[in-house]
């Protein structure tokens, strides 16, 4: 991780020989819009008889991916809102559980400079949840589960924006570099004033407070592209490194959705998610999910 500032210049130089291509089309002035809504399901059941081993569960994951871009001569802007919930059931256990709980917008507008792929930039990036989370234990004496509420919407929500640099091939393909990012975490502060929940610190906001400043750079990145025919990749990766306190710890939110088309309203989908953020555990949190979708594709 302490690598990161010569992988921003190993990757501004591919980008800036990159963008030496020609002949590229020139997308239309105006608004375009599109989106998608997709359920994921996960079901499995033995009966009594069943003798392989093996337990009863359900699971649903509903993922709503949405993006309108403006373009008019050399402005552009674009926004896409990725919000995803899901839920899985284990017939032995008491409480249903999250498989996934996210909401995030990112908005970069850029004016892009004469016969370049280069833009100069600003972006908002917003990130929360919409539900609760737990933490579960055992009751010692029952043998029951027990959950601790941990968080809930927007506890922990983060808002970074900041002036840049924005590499555009076109709508499938953006990296954008700000060196001047401001970072806010927002909590309530029921979990930092209370007893047990962070032991003073809650996802980096300290004991008694309700939110956190950070300074620092930050690198955005998306790619969408076929591997083969009626399967679709699509990758954001976000980087942040805070100048204020601890530059070389930087923060890591890797996402993949590979989109495998079995036709117009059915596909199958692989979900991974990496995220590095010592603030909330000084570890990777991973998260995979793979079922079969239903879709539901709009456009304007």
């Amino acid at each position: 991780m302490k690598h990161f500032f010569p992988v921003f210049l190993l990757l501004v130089s591919t980008l800036t020989v990159s963008a030496q291509d020609k002949g590229k089309e020139v997308p239309p002035n105006g608004w375009t819009s599109e989106g998608t809504i997709q359920l994921l399901f996960n079901q499995s059941a033995f009966n009594h008889e069943w003798t392989g081993g093996g337990t009863s569960s359900i699971a649903g994951n509903l993922n709503f991916n949405y993006e309108e871009n403006y373009r008019m001569d050399n402005f552009s802007w674009t926004n896409r809102i990725h919000a995803n919930y899901g839920l899985t059931k284990v017939k032995t256990d008491k409480f249903a559980r999250k498989t996934s709980d996210r909401f995030e917008l990112n908005s970069v507008a850029g004016y892009q400079l004469e016969n370049s792929n280069w833009y100069y930039s600003y972006f908002l990036n917003f990130r929360t949840q919409f539900d609760k989370g737990y933490n579960f234990s055992k009751d010692p004496e029952t043998g029951q589960t027990i959950r601790t509420e941990y968080t809930h919407f927007l506890s922990p929500a983060y808002l970074q924006t900041g002036p840049g640099f924005m590499w555009k091939k076109d709508e499938n393909f953006i990296v954008n570099i700000a060196p001047a990012t401001a970072r806010f975490i927002f909590v309530d502060d029921k979990f930092t004033t209370t007893p047990g929940y962070a032991d003073g610190r809650y996802f980096g906001v300290n004991e008694g407070k309700s939110s956190r400043f950070e300074f620092g750079a930050a690198l955005n990145a998306y790619l969408q592209f076929k591997v083969m025919s009626d399967v679709v990749m699509e990758n954001s990766i976000n980087l942040y490194s805070n100048y204020l306190d601890k530059p070389g710890n930087v923060d890591i939110d890797y996402l993949m959705n590979l989109e495998m088309g079995i036709n117009k309203y059915l596909s199958a989908n692989l979900l991974f998610q990496a995220i590095y953020d010592d603030n909330a555990v000084a570890a990777f949190q991973i998260r995979e999910v793979f079922g079969l979708g239903i879709n539901y594709n709009f456009g304007f």
